[in-house]
């Protein structure tokens, strides 16, 4: 009997240490699940004022410890932070800090760096129970409006009028484009129309913009099959020539060396990035401590199959780890440093996308990647069928038209030295016409439009018109600058593995945009057309040999000129559609400064 009950005593001891060791093990395990993340940063509080503005963090794996938040390399003062679970407020003086990134430490910890922008642009995003479908069945917001106010108005004084006149209240603006959103004293559709219609008759508006988005809206993908010859695609546009050539080319220590390259800075307008994939977890914390490699800031992501972390990782995902492959990234041995900053401002659609957008440019973005667009209710597409994906009601095309209108007209007055590069888009429609398609359909020298192509069956040199075929949804037509191959690997959350494949030319504007901003770095006082000129004059080709130019709707892109090439005897095929080249525009670009110099 004795000795049984010492069995079971030492049965009762094993399970013990056997429970504290599964307890210490799943704790392990729980931390390491629980890294540190900002998954949230937006504007908070009172959104009207700028001496003192206020950011509400949402933040994960933040233990209940000491902890430092720093912008800009410096801690914020305990004073200026408080804290609920993981709910985090910030304040920040305008006249003692400048926008930049923030990051967490705690421990050992540093968590993804987010950009912090202090220069005020912000709008609301509507909660679920704000939105409602309207006659087209498409979301739109009921009582969340925009106001663009004429220029010879004060627009915060006036909106503040309108907003007393009409029962509503200023909860938002985009300053520089004289822009102001109001909360409407409304219940429904009918109400919010009905005001819409007399705020748009007052003399000092210029136009009411009206959102229809839904936040878990993918912005712009392709869910067709990708092609077999995927990881061919970015031969097409001598991806890893252009990396070697700017290597090579621009070495201090080689043959170049009397080229100094400029920091660059990339705004990106997605939601986020996933920094658990092993494409982007070396981003953590103070990035820029290397001032010549670069650096990724953003909220993190839930999965690496977002959008924003494969758009992202086009520009600067880690090489032979995870997947993607970052053009920029590839240039850190010789490069200056390159910024990208992933940002939307919040969930307010397009609105939101331009708010950020202008904030970036303030914090001094170079280029703007919009891998986004959206098509008019009605619109056609090739085979004359009507688009049913990211389409829009008339009456909120309309306010969009008008909002990009007032956006690329600031950026032409104030900085016209940015560049921003559009995706054509993926409905197999149109990309230079208003009546489809924002906001690839506007002409400006600023707006680049990027279509995209994929690789063909045909066993010839990459310099062949036939090396690549027109992908079938990208939309085409002459407003279209340049195509880039659409499929891309995306990031896996699994060392070395190969992520899933992801076509559209959303993925075909982040080559463009690199390719922009790396020639940028090598003569920084290239104006946008001079960028197109270049990029348009290295250009190869796309398409089959015709006997006559094809009619403008056929076109994947606008012809090629004799003037936008470089040597017509290297290319006896003017007129077919272009090809992005990157190793030939960054050559023409260095030829082009030694010319200058």
């Amino acid at each position: 009997m004795a000795a049984t009950y010492l069995g079971a005593g030492r049965l009762v001891s094993a399970l013990a240490l056997m429970l504290i060791g599964t307890v210490a093990v799943a704790e392990q395990s729980a931390q390491v699940e629980q890294p540190l993340r900002v998954e949230q940063l937006q504007r908070c509080g009172n959104l009207l004022t700028l001496d003192m503005q206020e950011f509400c963090l949402r933040v994960s794996g933040l233990e209940n410890n000491d902890f430092q938040i720093k912008l800009n390399g410096t801690a914020l003062q305990p004073d200026d932070i408080t804290r609920d679970n993981d709910r985090v407020r910030v304040s920040i003086s305008s006249a003692d800090a400048q926008s930049g990134p923030l990051w967490f430490e705690q421990r050992e910890q540093s968590s993804n760096p987010v950009w912090l922008s202090l220069n005020g642009s912000h709008v609301v995003a509507a909660t679920d129970q704000e939105v409602a479908k309207n006659m087209d069945g498409i979301t739109t917001y009921v009582d969340l409006i925009s106001l663009i106010i004429e220029e010879s108005h004060d627009g915060a004084e006036e909106a503040q009028r309108l907003a007393e006149k009409y029962g509503a209240e200023v909860v938002g603006m985009i300053p520089p484009l004289n822009t102001y959103q109001l909360r409407l004293a409304v219940n429904n559709l009918d109400e919010r129309d009905a005001l819409v219609l007399r705020l748009g008759s007052e003399v000092s508006v210029d136009a009411v913009v009206v959102e229809e988005s839904g936040a878990e809206e993918s912005i712009e993908s392709e869910t067709e099959k990708p092609p077999a010859a995927d990881n061919q695609e970015w031969a097409s546009n001598r991806f890893l020539d252009a990396v070697n050539y700017y290597q090579r080319r621009l070495s201090r220590q080689g043959h170049g060396g009397d080229i100094e390259t400029q920091p660059i800075r990339i705004g990106v307008i997605e939601r986020e990035v996933d920094f658990d994939a092993p494409d982007f977890t070396d981003y953590l914390g103070d990035c820029r401590t290397n001032s010549s490699r670069t650096c990724v800031y953003a909220r993190d992501a839930a999965k690496p199959d977002g959008h924003g972390t494969t758009v992202a990782g086009v520009f600067a995902a880690a090489w032979n780890e995870g997947g993607n492959s970052g053009f920029l990234r590839g240039l850190d041995d010789v490069g200056p440093g390159f910024d990208v900053i992933v940002d939307r401002n919040s969930d307010a659609g397009i609105t939101a996308n331009v708010a950020a957008s202008v904030n970036l440019v303030e914090d001094g973005v170079r280029v703007l990647n919009w891998s986004w667009g959206i098509h008019r209710v009605g619109a056609i597409d090739i085979n004359g069928k009507e688009v049913d994906s990211l389409v829009r009601s008339g009456i909120a095309m309309s306010g969009y038209e008008e909002l990009l209108e007032e956006f690329f007209l600031w950026l032409r007055r104030e900085h016209p030295d940015v560049v921003v590069v559009n995706s054509a888009g993926n409905a197999s429609s149109f990309s230079g016409s208003d009546d489809y398609r924002l906001p690839s359909s506007f002409i400006t020298d600023q707006l680049f439009v990027v279509g995209g192509h994929e690789r063909s069956d045909e066993d010839v040199q990459v310099e062949d018109p036939r090396y690549v075929v027109k992908r079938n949804a990208s939309n085409i037509d002459m407003r279209v600058d340049i195509t880039a191959a659409a499929c891309v690997r995306g990031s896996s959350l699994v060392e070395g593995e190969q992520g899933e494949a992801h076509c559209g030319t959303s993925y075909a504007t982040p080559l463009v945009a690199g390719l922009l901003a790396a020639m940028m770095s090598i003569d920084p006082e290239l104006t946008p057309a001079q960028l197109r000129m270049l990029l348009r004059r290295s250009a190869m080709t796309i398409g089959e040999e015709y006997d006559f130019e094809p009619t403008d709707a056929d076109d994947l892109t606008a012809p090629i000129l004799p003037s936008e090439r470089a040597n017509e005897l290297n290319h006896p095929d003017i007129g077919l559609s272009a090809r992005l080249d990157m190793y030939k525009a960054l050559d023409l670009t260095v030829q082009s400064l030694d010319r200058d110099r």
